[in-house]
């Protein structure tokens, strides 16, 4: 911005910057043509050029401009453009109001080689390898952005060779008082560990059982609303808890599932809460403690209701007080439904727990428990469920893998496991090789 102290001749001299400043960019850029012969003092301006009181009046109109946009710049209004009278008078910026143009955009690809022994492999994960030879698992775009002071947008749309499908896309509140945030679209639901992360998060190629059986392929996700607090507590306590659609095969199995539903009053909707807990237990020991629940209509009966209740634990031990690549993680997650069945109430549990152990700094393996019983009524005795009727019996599968990471945006990971379900009458085995790449803003895999 120019003060009105600079008067013309200075001022004069810096309209051909000015006039420059309001030319089209690719104007500004073009290369002089060879071809023009240079413009001298001898050449008389071309037709419709500015005369010595036209540019006066030109340079008060800017200055009388630029003072407007100095101005109202501490309130963020627009200056309001004179329209151009195409009479040869100096053109002036358009500063069009909007949020944050720059996108933070990823793409994360997950593909498998697998083998089975068995011919209908019992995969629940909808991203899962399931089937001899290449399987796609997933093209995941991840877009996130700040929309203003107040909200952040996050979404995350995967590529199957199904089709596509929106995986979550909602804003956060950025700048509620007394520690609270809303969260407000579709979303994963923060039940446990596993739910609420995708995939190239995880520490196995495939969805832990538990979280298929009971939720379904997908996690637990849907519409609505969440809300969370962080608490004053002297150690770090975030409750949080939300509402969401009932609906979805592959979303809510143990709610309403693929069958729909007709939202009539509140109790329509699932409602999901949860207590996550910190605690640094050392300078190289820190422990996640977690305590979630979820509860909803299911197809049943009228006003029959399904209620999920979890536990979910996280020690990592990673030395911090010398130079160090080692990391130990123990990961585990218990589940306890119960289901409303007309004359009847079924419940189950199912579960896993894990161990990762990064010896260097390149190079992980580790191993999973998993195990998930039969339903069973309110007597205890065994029941014909009719959301899972082949599951007569215990299931348990143990997996290992050994993961290495030629950078911090690849990783390539073998893992085999032994599939031991009760009700079939041999063991299935199967054997994965992944691949994962990572490009964009993404954020990296922590060496």
């Amino acid at each position: 911005m120019f003060p009105r102290s600079r008067q013309s001749p200075g001022i004069i001299a810096l309209v051909p910057c000015l006039l420059l400043y309001a030319l089209p960019a690719s104007a500004q850029q073009a290369p002089p043509d060879a071809s023009t012969p240079p413009a001298d003092a001898s050449t008389p301006p071309a037709e419709g050029a500015p005369t010595d009181p036209a540019i006066a009046d030109d340079l008060a109109e800017i200055e009388a401009a630029l003072g407007k946009d100095k101005a109202e710049a501490g309130t963020g209004t627009p200056a309001e453009a004179p329209a151009s009278s195409g009479s040869g008078s100096v053109p002036t910026v358009v500063r069009v109001g909007s949020n944050n143009q720059w996108l933070d955009l990823s793409f994360v690809l997950d593909a498998a080689l697998a083998a089975f022994t068995a011919e209908e492999p019992l995969q629940s994960g909808g991203h899962d390898p399931n089937t001899n030879g290449f399987n796609f698992q997933q093209l995941e775009l991840s877009v996130r952005s700040v929309v203003d002071p107040y909200f952040r947008f996050d979404a995350n749309i995967v590529f199957a060779l199904a089709g596509v499908e929106i995986e979550e896309v909602y804003v956060t509140t950025l700048d509620l008082p007394a520690n609270l945030q809303l969260r407000a679209g579709q979303f994963l639901t923060r039940f446990g560990r596993i739910n609420p992360t995708h995939p190239h998060a995880w520490d196995f190629a495939d969805q832990a059982f538990a979280v298929g059986r009971v939720f379904g392929g997908e996690g637990n996700r849907g519409l609505g609303l969440e809300v969370s607090w962080l608490t004053p507590l002297p150690w770090y306590v975030e409750l949080v808890g939300s509402t969401t659609d009932a609906t979805g095969e592959g979303t809510a199995r143990s709610f309403l599932g693929g069958g729909g539903g007709r939202v009539v009053s509140p109790l329509d909707f699932q409602f999901t809460g949860a207590v996550k807990q910190f605690f640094a237990l050392s300078d190289d020991l820190s422990l996640l403690w977690g305590l979630s629940s979820a509860t909803g209509p299911n197809p049943t009966g009228y006003r029959n209701f399904t209620n999920v209740f979890g536990t979910d634990v996280y020690l990592k031990y990673r030395p911090t007080t010398v130079a160090s690549n080692t990391i130990i993680s123990l990961q585990a997650e218990l589940l306890y439904r119960r289901r409303q069945v007309p004359d009847d109430v079924l419940s189950d549990y199912n579960g896993y727990a894990q161990v990762l152990w990064r010896f260097a700094k390149r190079w992980a393996t580790a191993a999973r428990y998993e195990f998930g019983t039969a339903a069973h009524d309110q007597d205890g005795r065994l029941a014909n469920d009719p959301l899972d009727p082949e599951w007569t019996e215990t299931r348990q599968r143990i997996s290992a893998s050994v993961t290495f990471w030629p950078t911090e945006f690849s990783r390539l990971r073998l893992q085999a496991a032994t599939d031991r379900a009760g009700w079939r009458d041999e063991r299935d085995y199967s054997a994965f090789l992944t691949l994962e790449a990572v490009v964009g803003a993404h954020g990296s895999h922590a060496f």
